[in-house]
């Protein structure tokens, strides 16, 4: 049972880091394939451009709507600190 928990915490890290960096490129690339390149129609790489899409959305409200941020700690602060 441990392994299976080490593995699975291991493909969510992964998962996290290629949705992290390649989400622009899959958001952009996808549509460059089919219209531009005469791909033939992939249904896993529409599932894959939709999802990417709504984690841009998601971030885009994060970060212009809400103004949240991913790190609320000291660490993360933008905020010049007067010595």
């Amino acid at each position: 049972m441990k392994a299976i928990l080490t593995v699975l915490k291991d493909l969510y890290g992964a998962g996290i880091l290629f949705f992290y960096y390649v989400k622009w490129f899959v958001a952009i690339g996808v549509p460059v394939l089919y219209f531009q390149l005469d791909y033939k129609r992939n249904y896993i790489l529409d599932i894959l451009w939709v999802w990417c899409i709504i984690l841009i959305i998601k971030d885009f409200i994060y970060t212009f709507v809400l103004k949240k941020s991913y790190c609320d700690g000291d660490n993360c602060s933008t905020k010049k600190k007067d010595k």
